[in-house]
């Protein structure tokens, strides 16, 4: 399969040079070769199509299996970055009771507090659906998540020992669609904190996680299910990339949407473009959306941050309130012990604020030492970070 070329050296940083809507151009103009995935039942607007009982059938054999999980990583990474699979449930009545079960987890939220909403716009959301889930009915858990075509392509990306998280979301009626964007990580961050981290980490963050979907509604395209660009996921500078008008007016253009039936799966590469379709029907467009972390992105040991927060802050202020302390020292003692990530956390009790990223231990800490809190200020307001983060 030819692929156009790139530069062979990365750059440290990207720079405005890397940014380049030319270059984006030519790899968004690949078209996907149905002979080079032989697994595949067909190719829809650039799109893989995988047949359901095919699928299954493959996995009853090691070798085939195998081959099926090399061909998916190859069409996430090096392919169209997305692909569909069809009837990905044999069994639909477990989507139909899951759907139950979702709608009085959000009807039980809604009455306790008002609804929660989502960092989108005014959709419902389930936050944390998969725990939600499994406490509420571990026995239908078990018949949805144990879906062997879901565990092939979490493995087929990540690799053995992947974490599932999952959230519901239901797309109203009226509903507009979402802007293009990447997803998590970098794709929560503002360009300017994406642009601290060096070349390779950005491009790296993309295999760190993957992103999926299951239809539990059948989806025409007036409902909107989800707008993709395929291969966008192979421009490397993407992250700094997609909220540029000259990336957006080119994603508008160019994208892909595919229509879904329940109990349809749909994943792809967290460095893709896409974001949600509007939704111009009367009725609800409902999703779960499944997204698989990589084991490998946690420390080696477990810190206990907020003691060494509490031990360090009375000496760091005092040496701001003799002066004694520049913004560099300030800063860097801060990056030594208090967690600088928003996530993971509980998004219902720790929703994002001015954006799409909850306050970090890190941002707590700077204004502690900037309104010089007391040591008993800094440490109530610490405990009440880790209660809202407890699932």
């Amino acid at each position: 399969m030819a692929q156009p070329t790139r530069n062979h050296f990365m750059p440290a940083y990207f720079s405005e040079a890397d940014i380049n809507i030319d270059d984006f151009k030519v790899l968004c103009s690949q078209q996907t070769d149905l002979a080079d995935y032989p697994n595949a039942q067909s190719v829809a607007q650039n799109i893989l199509i995988y047949d359901g009982q095919a699928f299954r059938t493959q996995l009853a054999q090691k070798e085939t299996a195998s081959a099926l999980k090399r061909e998916l990583a190859r069409a996430l990474k090096d392919g169209p970055g997305v692909l569909v699979i069809k009837a990905a449930y044999e069994d639909l009545s477990v989507i139909d009771r899951t759907t139950v079960l979702f709608r009085e987890i959000v009807e039980a939220e809604k009455a306790g507090s008002g609804g929660k909403g989502d960092h989108f716009g005014a959709n419902e959301r389930i936050w944390n659906s998969i725990q939600k889930a499994c406490v509420k009915d571990p026995d239908l858990f078990i018949d949805y998540y144990s879906n062997p075509i879901m565990a092939t392509a979490c493995e087929a990306w990540l690799g053995p020992y992947y974490r599932i998280t999952a959230q519901m979301n239901n797309v109203k009626p009226g509903n507009k669609a979402q802007s293009v964007h990447r997803d998590y990580h970098l794709g929560f961050q503002s360009s300017a904190t994406t642009a601290r981290f060096p070349a390779h980490a950005q491009v790296m963050s993309q295999y760190l996680t993957l992103q999926g979907a299951i239809a539990h509604v059948d989806m025409p395209l007036a409902m909107g299910p989800t707008v993709l660009l395929p291969y966008s996921q192979q421009f490397e500078a993407g992250y700094l990339a997609y909220s540029r008008p000259e990336f957006i007016a080119y994603f508008n253009e160019h994208c892909s949407q595919l229509p879904l039936e329940k109990g349809d799966m749909v994943f792809f590469s967290p460095a893709l473009f896409h974001g949600a379709g509007e939704n111009v029907t009367q009725v609800d467009r409902l999703a779960n959306l499944i997204q698989i972390s990589s084991a490998l992105g946690r420390t080696m040991e477990t810190l206990n941050n907020h003691t060494m927060i509490a031990a360090v802050y009375p000496a760091l202020l005092a040496r701001v309130k003799q002066g004694a302390a520049d913004d560099t020292v300030i800063e860097n003692t801060i990056a030594a012990v208090a967690d600088g990530y928003s996530f993971p956390t509980n998004l219902d009790l720790d929703p994002p604020i001015g954006g799409n990223a909850p306050e970090t231990q890190q941002d707590m800490m700077r204004r502690a030492v900037a309104e010089q809190w007391s040591l008993a200020q800094l440490q109530a307001s610490l405990e009440k970070y880790a209660e809202r983060r407890q699932a």
